[in-house]
């Protein structure tokens, strides 16, 4: 599936939930789609599956997923509401790494090559949507 680096600073759970988002934005996982279950993620990654549950809450929280008892882990569908909440704050944390990559000498045009090399590998949006 993916592979996690025990090496890095990042603890593993955020580095899983950061892989799962990856891929639910990216559409491999499509929305109502179910997860592994937390004991086979946890076999297949070799690691304990309370740091699989910890990473499922946190994505669950943040509306990625949803969990239904006695039945697992599934892609969230995406709603209107919650998209714009999700935008805004995108928007703003964006506004900060612009204004940084600017002052560290990026230019806008490499900026706009790389936001077009991002969009050709996301599914889910187009250029045409506006908010």
């Amino acid at each position: 599936m993916f592979e996690l680096d025990v090496r890095s600073r990042k603890p593993i759970y955020e580095q899983l939930v950061d892989k799962l988002k990856e891929l639910i934005i990216t559409e491999i996982f499509k929305s109502d789609e179910q997860l592994p279950s937390v004991r086979t993620m946890a076999q297949q990654l070799t690691i304990n599956p309370n740091t699989i549950q910890k990473a499922y809450r946190e994505l669950e929280i943040q509306g990625f997923i949803y969990s239904i008892k006695g039945k697992g882990s599934f892609v969230s569908p995406s709603s209107p509401k919650q998209n714009n909440e999700k935008i805004m704050k995108i928007k703003s944390e964006l506004a900060k790494l612009l204004s940084e990559a600017i002052y560290l000498g990026i230019t806008s045009a490499e900026i706009i090559e790389i936001i077009k090399d991002i969009e050709s590998g996301v599914g889910g949006g187009s250029a045409n949507d506006q908010v």
